[in-house]
């Protein structure tokens, strides 16, 4: 019997997990590449304790390279740094652009309609596209292909969403929220556990600290609910 205090949909709706972790990502960012193998594994460890979600955060048209020798030179840095076996695709480059490749963000973003906002496939093909395979996505057109092909989605649609002043709100708003962190790196990473404790990681592409740093958050969370258990509410004033 259904409790006159308690609906069916409330019944059935899951308990909040004690700890997110908000990734924060430029789709033609070199390192949020690099950190991409890191985010899988970090999700793959901790599925069903931790909340995950990714939020674009654009980088500023001064943010990126000058020129297609000046992108392969920042490759090769990054390329060595993280001993990677291949290099880096600077093809997407575009001088005319001038910075400007808010489209693959936009279609990033707006994939989250039809597929959910915990699919990594529509990003992660708009990255490949463009860091392996040179495409040009700063184009809105070659970026609705790229992950309209990738997820099974059409394309006079996804376009449509791509373009809609709904999703370009969405990602001026996941922006602001990214410098409201005073963090100015990509990838970044945010991790909260439901006690108010905050690590904010920013440039990182290494597992260790962020898994020991979900260890900590997921321990203290637990410590305060076996408290709760034991002794309930604080006494009141």
């Amino acid at each position: 019997m259904v409790s006159p205090c308690e609906s069916p949909a409330s019944m059935n709706s899951p308990a909040p997990l004690p700890v997110s972790v908000t990734y924060y990502v430029e789709v033609l960012s070199s390192w949020c590449h690099w950190a991409e193998p890191t985010w899988s594994r970090l999700k793959a460890a901790y599925a069903g304790r931790v909340d995950f979600t990714w939020s674009i955060a654009l980088m500023n048209p001064a943010d990126f390279p000058g020129s297609e020798a000046q992108c392969q030179w920042f490759y090769r840095r990054s390329g060595t740094i993280m001993r990677s076996p291949y290099m880096l695709n600077s093809g997407w480059f575009e001088a005319n652009r001038q910075g400007h490749y808010e489209a693959p963000n936009l279609v990033a973003e707006a994939g989250k309609d039809f597929i959910g906002a915990e699919d990594d496939r529509i990003r992660l093909a708009l990255t490949q596209s463009a860091l392996r395979e040179g495409r040009k996505i700063g184009d809105l057109g070659t970026a609705v292909a790229v992950a309209a092909a990738a997820a099974g989605l059409p394309v006079p649609a996804l376009h449509a969403a791509a373009g809609s002043a709904e999703v370009g709100a969405r990602v001026a708003a996941s922006t602001a929220e990214f410098h409201a962190h005073r963090i100015g790196q990509r990838p970044a990473f945010v991790l909260q556990n439901r006690i108010g404790d905050k690590v904010v990681f920013s440039g990182l592409t290494r597992l260790e600290p962020l898994a020991a740093s979900v260890d900590a958050l997921l321990a203290d969370a637990a410590a305060y609910t076996s408290h709760a258990a034991h002794f309930g509410a604080p006494p009141g004033v």
